[in-house]
């Protein structure tokens, strides 16, 4: 599972840039996975849950987005989207194409809190004051 070695680089990042921010904790990770990493979701959430225990991570939302493969074809200079499975040139039909996006895994934003930030307490619909 290569998920865990992804999520223990996310971590660590997250980790260095909030303690580099003050931040007490972790609120939320936003991250965008290309499709062409064959990540999936499901076992980077799980690795993240597991990894961040004792951390500023710890109870954090992880929220991942999926990045659509985009190539250009060497041949006729087509730009085009595609899946995973078909990446020939739907222009010319070559296979000589280059890869501009799909293969990414980055960290899109993170939410922390701050020394003397007030939690935001709940509320439920017709509560009343």
């Amino acid at each position: 599972m290569h998920e865990l070695g992804l999520m223990q680089s996310v971590l660590a990042a997250v980790e260095e840039s909030a303690t580099a921010a003050g931040a007490t904790r972790v609120l939320e990770v936003r991250i965008c996975v290309g499709e062409m990493t064959e990540a999936v979701v499901e076992a980077l959430e799980f690795a993240f849950e597991a990894l961040s225990s004792g951390t500023l991570c710890e109870g954090a939302k992880l929220e991942a987005s999926y990045i659509k493969p985009h190539s250009r074809c060497r041949v006729c200079g087509n730009e085009y989207d595609h899946d995973r499975y078909h990446i020939s040139c739907p222009a010319c039909g070559s296979f000589n194409v280059e890869l501009l996006a799909g293969r990414d895994l980055y960290i899109d934003s993170i939410e922390v809190e701050l020394p003397g930030d007030e939690p935001v307490a709940p509320t439920s619909q017709g509560e009343s004051d």
